[in-house]
């Protein structure tokens, strides 16, 4: 236990994790510049803000945020989101006894879509599953959950409860640009299933004469090693992509990443996932369809520019990564990005 004097001199870095007792006036004069050089770069991010996401020389990348809950919007928007690349929809599934209802979940996609007037919402169908369960579905434990029924798989083993989520999502998308992507896709079989199912959802509003839009681009989540080999045959049915770094880069690399050590000897830029996503990203540009990239990945601003030069068009992550993210892609050109990008590949 130390004792510190009332007029102690303490420097807190929450950086290093240090507490420096008696700082010395050299000390207390280097941490004042290193407090002064972060506002000035925080108040220079605010200052982009509100611009849109662009290389040097003005080619667009969409920067977009990941939210789990409604409520996260406001927090996107106030980081210069221009829309929501991945909301998660397991939060309206977990800490009760039932599944949620269709009115429930409409009130909670509407709520999003009406924080984002005219900006692109996509929403992942649920993904339970892994190390997230739900025990009122009596799945039963499984002996490697990780490669268990996650995303599409569980849907299929729970149709009706599916058909509940794409109705709400069909009805919310009257009210804004609402996109679905689905997750944990490892076929084109899997794609097709789930379009079938949306499908079914539309047919069955119109029978009941329940307003709803029935063209909502359906769109794929590459997160499985399967999906980006086969990124080829997937690209001309789907409306869109989404590279799931995080998933895709423990699926591939065969790490955890909850483990420290293994998430410091594999990391995302490692050189098999950088081509996994390139080539995904390439079959999309051949069928004419978007690939963003979302996850940690796209949250690192030195990697966002190797993602661009690889040709995503868009890249999403937490709210507060995004003003870093955007600066970082404002200093480099599409040129340079591209560069970087091969320069990767070549590693």
């Amino acid at each position: 236990m130390y004792s510190v004097r009332n007029d102690a001199r303490v420097i807190l870095d929450g950086d290093s994790s240090l507490v420096i007792l008696d700082a010395a006036e050299d000390e207390l004069a280097a941490y004042r510049r290193r407090i002064a050089d972060r506002q000035a770069a925080a108040a220079q991010r605010r200052a982009l803000r509100d611009l849109p996401g662009a290389l040097a020389d003005g080619h667009r990348v969409a920067l977009l945020a990941n939210i789990g809950r409604p409520e996260d919007a406001q927090a996107a928007l106030e980081h210069g989101a221009e829309g929501i690349g991945l909301f998660r929809t397991e939060f309206l599934f977990f800490d009760r006894t039932s599944p949620p209802s269709e009115e429930e979940q409409l009130a909670a996609y509407r709520q999003v879509l009406a924080a984002m007037p005219g900006r692109p919402v996509v929403v992942r169908t649920v993904d339970v599953g892994g190390d997230k369960t739900l025990p009122y579905l009596g799945l039963g434990r499984e002996p490697n959950p990780a490669l268990g029924l996650r995303g599409v798989r569980l849907c299929m083993r729970r149709p009706e409860l599916f058909q509940v989520q794409l109705r709400a999502l069909l009805r919310a998308a009257l009210h804004g640009d609402l996109r679905i992507m689905l997750p944990m896709v490892a076929t084109p079989e899997d794609l097709a299933w789930g379009r079938e199912a949306l499908r079914q959802a539309a047919e069955s509003l119109d029978r009941e004469g329940v307003a709803h839009r029935a063209d909502v681009p359906l769109g794929v989540m590459i997160e499985t090693p399967a999906a980006a080999v086969v990124a080829d045959l997937l690209a001309p049915a789907a409306a869109f992509f989404s590279i799931g770094s995080n998933d895709l880069a423990q699926y591939t690399l065969a790490a955890d990443r909850s483990i420290a050590e293994l998430a410091a000897r594999y990391p995302h830029t490692h050189l098999a996932v950088l081509r996994l996503i390139d080539s995904s990203v390439r079959a999309a540009a051949r069928a004419g369809i978007e690939a963003h990239v979302c996850g940690e990945l796209a949250a690192l601003p030195a990697a966002a520019s190797v993602l661009v030069g690889l040709g995503a068009g868009g890249l999403s992550m937490q709210p507060d990564a995004i003003p870093a993210v955007k600066e970082q892609l404002r200093g480099v050109s599409l040129a340079e990005a591209r560069e970087l990008a091969q320069s990767a590949l070549a590693e």
